[in-house]
């Protein structure tokens, strides 16, 4: 059981990245990039090191695996907001097509 349900999180967290990678290729400024680049670090590679740690249970790699995670979830979203604010404060555009800017009456 836990060997196929490893398998799901594996292939799962695989496909989240190379999705990940073909929108950092594709997505036209920093703001879209940051935003594919940390769901696909917060998902993908989460996912991978869940795989990791459902085929090696409580060993040391296990909980290293699952260490990560905790470390993963709680330092991507802050860090994408750091550096999303400071390109915005340092005066990076946002896409001609962008729909708006939160940050812009600030």
């Amino acid at each position: 059981m836990n060997e196929s349900l490893g398998t799901f999180f594996l292939v799962f967290g695989l496909v989240f990245d190379f999705v990940g990678c073909l929108g950092l290729v594709r997505f036209p400024d920093i703001y879209n990039r940051l935003h594919v680049s940390i769901k696909c670090v917060t998902m993908g590679t989460s996912s991978i090191l869940l795989a990791l740690f459902l085929y090696r249970g409580f060993s040391p790699a296990g909980i290293k695996a699952l260490l990560c995670i905790i470390f993963l979830l709680l330092t991507a979203p802050v860090s994408a907001h750091v550096i999303a604010r400071s390109a915005l404060k340092s005066g990076v555009k946002l896409w001609g097509k962008s729909a708006g800017n939160a940050y812009e009456h600030d």
